[in-house]
């Protein structure tokens, strides 16, 4: 997958974040969150709530990068 979502784990870990925080804070769903951590799609509802959780923007928690299976040819 092309976006990368390192910036964001850090983030996570930095506030402590585990399945109970995420559960008992209502942040976003436990399979919202295995998916950040699996590398997989989440959805811009999500994301929202991300940013406003950690007060910024998209960019400071994703990261676009060009693989050959997103490359156009």
């Amino acid at each position: 997958m092309a976006i990368k979502y390192d910036k964001l784990i850090k983030k996570m870990q930095a506030a402590g974040f585990n399945t109970y925080k995420i559960k008992h804070e209502s942040i976003i769903g436990t399979a919202t969150y295995k998916k950040i951590l699996e590398g997989g799609h989440i959805d811009t509802r999500s994301l929202d709530k991300l940013c406003k959780y950690f007060n910024c923007q998209p960019g400071d928690l994703l990261e676009y990068e060009e693989s050959e299976e997103t490359s156009p040819e």
